[in-house]
C-alpha cells in the first residue's frame, strides 16, 4: 500500500524474506529453529512462484509467491502480484514455478483488490497441508509464525517471526508480523508452528526493522465464495466496483463524526484525526524571506494498490497560514497567489488518470472569504472513479492567508461534492474551539 508501506510489488515494490544473507557481504543468518526445518520440509511441495511475463517474447516482468490451498487446483496469492493479468491481459500472463522446478500456466479466477488477494487455478493439485481456518479462530499475541516464500528470486525460504497484534490503521485489518518479509515473498503464506494459516505475505515498513504485515486468512473465505464457474473476461469492471463500495464506506466513517476543529493563528481549520488519519504540524518562524508559516498536514499511511502506477483510497488535507512579517502588502499577496496557484496546478501526468476538469470560485464559510478551485479527474479503465482536489485561499486580510487544500484518490463524483462542501464549511475566522458543521454538496 503509497506510503509508509512498503507494498510487496515484485518487480515495482515486492517483499524478499531475509533468511538467505545477513549483509551485502553475504554473510549467513542463523540457521532456522527446528520446528522452521519442520514446517518448510511438509510445506515446500505446496508452495511456488508465481511470475508475470510479458506476452510478446516471454520475459518476466514481476515475481511474488503463493501457495496451494488443500487438494484443489486454487492457489492464493497478492493482488498486486497478479495485478497486470487483471489490468492488461492482452499484454501480460502469468506462470508458476514450484520448488522441483516444475512449471506452468496460471489463470487468474478472483481479486480482492481492497485486501490485495488474488486466486489462480494450475495444472495440479495441492497435497492438503495449507487449510484455512475457521473464520473465528484467534491468534495470541506473541505466538511464532512462519512467512514462506521466494525472496529475492534466490529460492524458496522461510522466515520466522511473532504476531504482535491486529494493525487497524487502515478500512481492513491487517497482522503485524514481527519478522523479515522482503520482494519476492509477496502471497506467500504465514503459518502457526501447528501449520494453520494464519495471513498472507503483503508488506513491511521501510522505516522500521522487522515491522511486516499480513493479511489475515479469515478474508480469504468471501473470496473463494466469489469464484464461479467462468472468470470474468474483463476483471477492470469488478475493480472498479469493488473500490466504488469501498469509497461509499470509507467517505461514511471518515464523516460520521463532524470535523474536528483547530486554531492555526486567527482561523479555526477543520481537520480529522483517527486511527487511519493522522496528522503533524511544523512552522517556520524565521522571517527570512517577509514571512512566516505554519503548517498542519493530516493524511492517510496507507491507500489501495491498483497497479504500479496507480493508488486509490487515500486521503489528505492541509493547512498552511502564511504571517506578513516585513514584506509590503503586494509582495505578500503576490507570495500567497503564486503558492496557491502551484497547490492548484502541481498534478503530474498520469496516463490512468484524466485531464482535470475544474470549477472555481469566491464562496463564504462562516464569514471567512474564500477563493476555491475544485477538480475532478476520471480514473481511464476504473468507470465511475474520480480523483477529487480541493484548494482554497483567503482574500480578506492583507496580512494573513489561509492556503487549505484536501484530496481524495478514488471517489465518486457525488462524494467528491459532499467531502469538498464538509471541508470548506468548517472553515471560520475566530478562536472558538469545538467540532465543525457539517454541509450540503459543495455546489461549483
Amino acid at each position: 500500500m503509497k506510503s509508509l508501506l512498503a507494498v510487496g510489488l515484485a518487480g515495482f515494490l515486492g517483499l524478499y524474506a531475509a533468511t538467505l544473507w545477513a549483509d551485502t557481504e553475504a554473510t549467513l543468518v542463523d540457521a532456522p529453529s527446528s520446528t522452521a526445518q519442520r514446517l518448510y520440509a511438509e510445506a515446500r511441495q505446496d508452495l511456488l512462484q508465481i511470475r508475470v511475463l510479458v506476452n510478446n517474447g516471454r520475459s518476466q516482468s514481476s515475481v511474488g509467491s503463493g501457495f496451494l490451498l488443500g487438494e484443489s487446483d486454487l492457489v492464493v496469492t497478492n493482488y498486486h502480484v497478479v495485478s497486470q493479468i487483471a489490468l492488461e491481459p492482452d499484454f501480460y500472463t502469468g506462470e508458476y514455478l514450484d520448488t522441483q522446478g516444475r512449471r506452468g500456466e496460471v489463470q487468474l479466477l478472483a481479486v480482492d483488490v481492497l485486501r490485495d488477494l488474488a486466486v489462480v487455478r494450475i495444472d495440479r493439485q495441492g497435497s492438503g497441508f495449507f487449510r484455512l481456518p475457521d473464520p473465528d479462530v484467534a491468534l495470541a499475541q506473541g505466538e511464532y509464525l512462519y512467512a514462506l516464500g521466494n525472496p529475492l528470486d534466490l529460492g524458496f525460504a522461510i522466515s520466522e517471526g511473532t504476531y504482535n497484534g491486529i494493525i487497524q490503521r487502515d478500512f481492513s485489518d491487517l497482522l503485524l508480523f514481527s519478522g523479515a518479509l522482503n520482494p519476492g515473498m509477496s502471497g506467500g503464506p504465514s503459518i502457526s508452528a501447528t501449520g494453520r494459516v494464519a495471513g498472507v505475505n503483503v508488506a513491511h515498513r521501510r522505516d522500521g526493522e522487522l515491522v511486516s504485515f499480513l493479511v489475515p486468512a479469515r478474508y480469504l473465505h468471501a473470496l473463494l465464495d466469489s469464484i464461479g464457474e467462468q472468470p470474468p473476461e474483463d476483471f477492470n469492471p469488478l475493480i472498479a466496483a469493488q473500490l466504488l463500495e469501498h469509497q461509499g464506506i470509507m467517505l461514511d466513517r471518515l464523516l460520521e463524526s463532524p470535523l474536528s476543529l483547530k486554531s492555526l493563528g486567527g482561523y479555526q481549520v477543520p481537520v480529522r484525526e483517527s486511527e487511519q488519519l493522522r496528522c503533524w504540524g511544523s512552522a517556520d518562524t524565521q522571517s527570512r524571506s517577509g514571512y512566516t508559516s505554519d503548517d498542519i498536514q493530516c493524511a492517510m499511511e496507507s491507500g489501495i494498490f491498483v497497479s504500479g502506477e496507480l493508488r486509490t483510497g487515500h486521503v489528505g488535507l492541509s493547512h498552511s497560514l502564511l504571517q506578513r512579517q516585513g514584506l509590503d502588502r503586494w509582495r505578500f499577496a503576490r507570495v500567497a497567489r503564486q503558492q496557491f496557484s502551484n497547490q492548484v496546478f502541481r498534478s503530474s501526468f498520469n496516463e490512468h488518470l484524466s485531464g482535470p476538469v475544474c470549477s472555481e470560485d469566491f464562496v463564504d464559510s462562516n464569514g471567512l472569504a474564500l477563493r476555491a478551485v475544485l477538480c475532478f479527474r476520471a480514473y481511464n479503465k476504473l468507470e465511475g472513479l474520480y480523483m477529487m482536489e480541493l484548494y482554497s485561499v483567503t482574500t480578506d486580510d492583507p496580512d494573513n492567508a489561509l492556503l487549505s487544500g484536501i484530496s481524495m484518490r478514488g471517489i465518486s463524483w457525488e462524494n467528491g461534492l459532499r467531502l469538498a462542501g464538509t471541508f470548506l464549511n468548517g472553515m471560520q475566522a475566530g478562536t472558538d474551539t469545538g467540532p465543525a458543521a457539517t454541509t450540503e454538496e459543495y455546489q461549483p
